[in-house]
This record gives structure tokens, sequence and C-alpha cells, in this order.
């Protein structure tokens, strides 16, 4: 017990400096240098630590995806396709009771997989269909919750920058990852459609039928009229991952490159667009590879005062079975996710979960990379779930930001209570 002092207390120094809002690239990289020099690591250690930046962060091919999958998703936000795809939708299933949230969780699916970026679709979506809502008297909660859940389906199914990371910290295909999360990421958007046709058929008055008039024209060319962008662009990405043609990388250049002609034909390209777009993928990056830097940093000190071994010490003492240690982790995960964001759970405590996760037995005969790819996926599930969960859940501060005076952080910590419950529901079929 005394051996493991040290990288106790460098957790909680880190949670100490996290909750007391300093920048967490900065928490991290000065934790964990104060920690080298106070857990009496050699200087020659922390040498080692900024050539693994280097070649592990800064030279790292992979990672071009991040900046190039967060240019596609800003292009893709900002050319009004999403816009034309909702009034399609709501068109289609407007007349149905409960039709104008389920048009919102499809919208949620489609944007998902054609950008990527939960603030950007969180944002659209409330700006978009919330007023609507709430005009048409959709329940205040149902609304919000189905906005929020369905945005956050963009950090779960591909293209995803969390996905790209997760592989390069397991050091696991992202094409597999890719390919893998499709079937969760439409499973879950299916409980939010499931869960919203149920509360129209038991609870009526919160989901009326849209008083909306239909506007004029053929309905079925305009839902192939606006549905041929995000599936342009979905099967140039996934597409070419899928069969081999592209890396992740270059299927993130080809998606780039596919969003700017998107955009041009529908007359949104301009320069006030692209300026807008570089600027949020230069601040969205440098955030990502700022935390990777410092978390490269911490990460290697907490290893080298013997964190891991402390980590696997306390949850072997339980003796609990593999499914069991499972449950472990992802509770650990699950209850971190309140508390911090998805990048600093994935570069803090994949690195410490995955070895455990890989020499556990399930009985089913799975290789390591199926193990961790299993595993990848179940974390990446339950990372989407902390966009959701109070008091710090990202989505639901981008509703707060753009919802109406009316619309409280009370109303959306009760609208998003269901929609957490259907995530641990998918969690849990992902474990069965």
């Amino acid at each position: 017990m005394i051996e493991h002092i040290i990288p106790l207390l460098m957790v909680v120094c880190l949670l100490i400096g996290i909750f007391s809002g300093y920048p967490v690239t900065f928490v991290l990289g000065g934790v964990g240098i104060l920690f080298a020099f106070f857990g009496g690591l050699p200087f020659a250690f922390l040498k080692i630590g900024v050539s693994r930046i280097y070649t592990g962060v800064i030279e790292n091919w992979l990672l071009l995806a991040v900046p190039l999958f967060v240019f596609m998703g800003a292009m893709l936000d900002k050319s009004g396709l999403a816009q034309n795809l909702l009034y399609s939708l709501e068109r289609a299933l407007g007349r149905k009771r409960g039709g104008l949230a389920i048009s919102v969780a499809l919208l949620g699916i489609f944007m998902a997989a054609s950008t990527g970026i939960v603030g950007a679709s969180v944002v659209m979506l409330s700006t978009l269909a919330l007023p609507i809502m709430l005009k048409e008297n959709y329940k205040p909660e149902l609304a919000v919750g189905t906005i929020a859940a369905s945005g956050t389906l963009g950090i779960l199914i591909p293209p995803s920058i969390m996905l790209v990371l997760v592989g390069d910290i397991l050091q696991i295909s992202v094409g597999e990852l890719f390919l893998g999360a499709i079937v969760p990421g439409l499973v879950l958007g299916g409980l939010y459609i499931g869960y919203i046709v149920f509360v129209a058929l038991t609870k009526p008055s919160h989901t009326p039928v849209s008083t909306v008039r239909p506007a004029e024209g053929s309905l079925a060319l305009a839902l192939l009229r606006d549905l041929f962008a995000p599936l342009v662009l979905i099967l140039t990405v996934l597409g070419s991952i899928a069969t081999g043609t592209a890396t992740p990388t270059e299927a993130a250049g080809l998606g780039a490159i596919c969003a700017m002609v998107l955009a041009a034909f529908n007359r949104k390209l301009t320069f006030r667009t692209l300026s807008g777009c570089v600027r949020e993928t230069g601040n969205t990056s440098a955030m990502i590879l700022g935390v990777l830097v410092g978390a490269t940093i911490f990460g290697m000190v907490f290893k080298g005062l013997k964190g891991d071994k402390m980590i696997e010490d306390a949850i072997f003492y339980f003796d609990f079975s593999a499914y069991g240690t499972l449950g472990i982790l992802l509770l650990l995960i699950f209850i971190i996710g309140f508390f911090l964001e998805w990048v600093e759970i994935s570069f803090i405590v994949l690195p410490l979960f995955a070895p455990i996760v890989a020499g556990l037995d399930f009985g089913l005969g799975l290789s390591r990379d199926q193990q961790l790819l299993w595993f990848a996926m179940l974390v990446a599930v339950n990372l989407q779930t902390s966009f959701l969960t109070p008091p710090f859940g990202y989505s639901l501060f981008y509703i707060t930001v753009v919802a109406p005076p009316e619309i409280t952080i009370r109303t959306i910590y009760k609208g998003i209570i269901p929609f957490v419950g259907l995530q641990l529901l998918g969690l849990s079929l992902m474990v069965l």
C-alpha cells in the first residue's frame, strides 16, 4: 500500500487541478512534471517523454484525420443541407403523432454519419427544431431530450473523431472501429425513436400532431434531393474505408473535399464560410492536440511511478470474474463521465484499463485485438453518455446557450434522464 501513495496523490492532484477550472492540458502536463521530480524519476525520463510526444503525437499520420474530419463537419454544418433535410423529414412525418420528434432523431443519425462533431450537431438541431417543437406544444422535456441525445450520436457513428483517437490509443484499426460502430450507433438511434413512439402512444398530449401546412411539390423528390448530399458524404468516407480504397486519414481528406463541393452546389461556399470553418478546425484541433500532449506526459510519469500496477491491484483485489471486472471498469468510466469530457477520459483512462481488459478471459475465444475492439465499442457508447449526464454534460450546455428563456436547466436535466437510461440499455445489449 505504501508504494501506491505517490501515484494516488498524483490522481488526487489531477482531479483538484481539473475541478479548479485550470486548462486540462496544463494540468495534465504540469502534474506529470511535478510528480516526476517528486517521485524521484531521473531527468532523462522526461527527455524520453519529449521524444515520445514528437514520434507518437506530432508525427502521427493517423491523427491528421482529426482536423480533416472537424473541417468536414464544420463545412457541412454551415452549408444549409441539414436545414433542408429537416424540412423534408418534417413534411414526411409531421402529420403523425410524434413525427416531428422522430424527424429530429432521424436527422441526428444522418448528421452523425456526415459530421462527427457533437457541438455542431446539437446546436444545429436546437436552432432548427427546438422553436418548432415548442410552438407545436411538444413536452419541453421530450423536445430537449430528443435533441440532446440525437445530437450526441455524432461522437459514436463514424466518421467519429473519438474513434480515431481511441484507435490510436489502443493501437487497433480505426477502419475496423468505424465499421464496428455503425450497428451500435443505429441501435441507439432506434432506441430513441422507439421511446418517442412509446410516449406518443401512452401520452399523446406530449407529442401533438403538427399543424404546419405542408409545402408544395413532390415530397419524394424533395427527400431524394435532400438525402443526396449526406449519402454522398457517407459513401465517400465510409465506402472508401470499408472497401480498403483509402485509409481513415485519406478518407477524411476526401470527405473534406466532398463537403466543400456540396457547399458550393448549395451556394454556401463563401470566403466567410471557409474562414469560419478553418478557424473552428484550428481551435478544436489545438484543444485535442494539447490534451494529447499533456496526457502523454501524465501517463508516462504515472506508469513510471507504478500507477498502472496500483489500478491492477485495486481491481484484482476483489477477485471478480471477467465480466464483473469489465462491469467495474465501465461503471468507473460512467461515473467519471459526470465530471470530465471524453477527450480527457480517453487519454487518461484507456491506456490504464486496456491492458487489464486484454488479459481477461471471457470464454469467447477472441484475440487480443478483437477483445480490445469490443471493449472500445463499449467505451465509445459509455463516453457518448458523458455528453448527457449532469452536471457537466456538454450537450446540455450547448442547448442552454441557444434555448429560449422558458427552457431552464432543470427542464433539460429532467428531459435527459430517459435517454441516459436508453444509453445504458444499449450498453447492456452490447455487453450481452
